[in-house]
């Protein structure tokens, strides 16, 4: 009898002992991960079904000599790195909400720095070997601001659906931007200014080094930027330097294939005539000089508008010729823009209408067929419509156009139409620029007071398990999701997401196609 008891004991035990290692090996994500540099330790979500590693060094710290130089190798360290915590945000002024950007766009009050260069990785990866798939984030902010420290950049819901989740920084403004002829000498005639660029390459080359050790595949990695961060993943899948570090793109608002009024890419030269000037206004008569002033002077005397360069390295050509002879890196690719991307400054009817004659001239009749302005109120509307596609909406059309005739790059296009809820003053935004970023990453949760719907957290589940199927596999399809057609220039299917998400015909395409025949004229 004791010995059926002490067997029946020891069967309990061990079933036990099976169900609590089954539950840990299914449950519990990586702990301790060594990187080239170095071992790191992340933190668990609640759930334990997600380590994040935040903060973890992707290039030495681009201060003092390293200033306004390429990103340089991370120095290896010994013992374990703990990376429970975001790494500084780039240098840049203090963030100040404004209009409809409140806290959860912006990034945190505090550290702010040159010492930038850092990285976060989400994973549910529990064996390196299971080669998940991998996602690369690159955030907006007009190329002078912003972090991946913003809270609806989080990526612990992408992780929960499969995905590695990797989000970067880059030095941005006058320390991601500067060029000067001495910086292009310095470098052995390479060029100068785009290390912003040159540091999300580098950030690149780190995930197909590491990644494999929090359980993703380095050869399956898509790259998705916003705004800014959109117009990057353009300047990435047009460069060389970038070759075969990603096979997958999504660029959300934005590319330099029509010339931005907001962003404008600048050649070399004139970026290095700038660098000479405002070196000079800042009293500096070397670059010695100029990496030892402090940074926040620097941000005071560099004072300028910087944006990427065509400087012959990184970009060889203008962007939309690289595009022209078919040289750029050859992609999946999703693209769209928001409905309410910008709100244009008002003028009456009748201040329109002259501006379309004196613009336009015989062609200003036609013009105003797409963007009518009968009524003030009409007029305020069709600017609104006309300042989102000069922006943002018209390089996204022709990136789409040119990718849909390209060979192996299969492209789906999206318009984002939801208004996102809202009260009081915030109501007049609608589906506004950024907008779409918490909803394709199943990220409501951080939107402070909206009045959201259930069609709301419908729409964010849609949109996630579109793009996490994209990231997966090029093709944002599959799992029952209502079909999001190719994008091809002889039907102009595009996938509109609202309230009741639908494939249409590409509305208000003959005002694009219209603009698009005046573009650079």
């Amino acid at each position: 009898m004791k010995k059926l008891t002490n067997l029946i004991l020891g069967a309990l035990i061990l079933s036990a002992f099976v169900f609590f290692y089954s539950f840990v090996s299914t449950k519990s994500p990586l702990a301790e991960v060594r990187t080239e540099a170095g071992l790191v330790s992340g933190l668990a979500n609640s759930t334990g079904d997600v380590t994040a590693y935040k903060g973890i060094p992707f290039a030495a710290p681009p201060v003092g000599d390293l200033r306004w130089k390429a990103p340089e190798p991370v120095k290896h360290w010994d013992g374990v790195r703990k990376c429970d915590a975001f790494g500084p945000s780039p240098m840049q002024e203090k963030p100040t909400p404004f209009m409809v950007y409140t806290s959860e766009f912006l990034i945190p009050e505090t550290p702010i720095s040159e010492d930038c260069l850092y990285l976060n990785v989400w994973t549910n990866a529990k064996t390196q070997a299971d080669k998940k798939p991998v996602f690369v984030w690159i955030y907006g902010g007009g190329f002078g601001s912003g972090g991946s420290a913003c809270p609806i950049y989080d990526g612990e819901a992408m992780a929960k659906k499969g995905v590695i989740y990797v989000s970067i920084n880059y030095r941005v403004g006058v320390f991601g931007f500067l060029a000067h002829p001495e910086l292009t000498k310095e470098s052995g005639g390479k060029a100068s200014g785009n290390y912003a660029l040159l540091d999300q390459i580098e950030a690149l080359k780190w995930v197909k080094k590491n990644i494999a050790a929090f359980g993703g595949d380095p050869d399956n990695v898509t790259i998705g930027g916003q705004s800014a961060g959109s117009m990057s993943v353009n300047c990435l899948v047009a460069s060389p330097q970038a070759k075969g570090l990603f096979n997958g793109a999504i660029a959300e608002s934005g590319s330099f294939l029509i010339k931005n009024p907001l962003l404008p890419a600048t050649t070399l030269q004139s970026a290095e005539e700038q660098g000479v000037k405002l070196a000079g206004k800042a009293g500096t008569k070397s670059l010695a000089e100029m990496r030892a002033m402090p940074a926040d002077e620097v941000m005071k005397k560099f004072n300028g508008r910087f944006t990427p360069i065509v400087d012959g390295y990184i970009l060889p050509k203008a962007i939309p010729d690289i595009f022209a002879e078919g040289k750029q890196n050859h992609v999946p690719l999703i693209t769209g823009w928001n409905y309410d991307e910008f709100g244009a400054p008002a003028k009456s009817k009748e201040d329109f209408k002259k501006q379309a004659q004196q613009q336009y001239g015989a062609d200003a009749e036609i013009f105003l067929k797409y963007f009518p302005a009968e009524t003030d109120e009409q007029a305020k509307d069709s600017q609104d419509r006309l300042g989102r596609d000069m922006v943002f909406a018209l390089s996204g059309y022709k990136w789409a156009n040119i990718q849909s005739e390209a060979p192996n790059s299969p492209v789906y296009v999206y318009n984002f139409d939801r208004k996102v809820p809202a009260t009081g003053n915030m109501v007049k935004y609608g589906a506004f620029h950024t907008a779409e970023v918490p909803y394709m990453m199943d990220n409501l949760k951080f939107l402070n007071n909206r009045p959201f719907e259930p069609a709301d957290n419908a729409l964010a589940k849609l949109m996630a398990d579109y793009w996490v199927n994209f990231i997966s596999t090029g093709n944002p399809n599959g799992n029952g999701l209502p079909e999001w057609p190719k994008y091809n220039t002889s039907q102009y299917q595009v996938k509109v997401f609202d309230a009741k998400s639908e494939t249409k015909a590409l509305p208000e395409k003959d005002g694009l196609d219209f603009l698009l025949s005046k573009a650079g004229k």
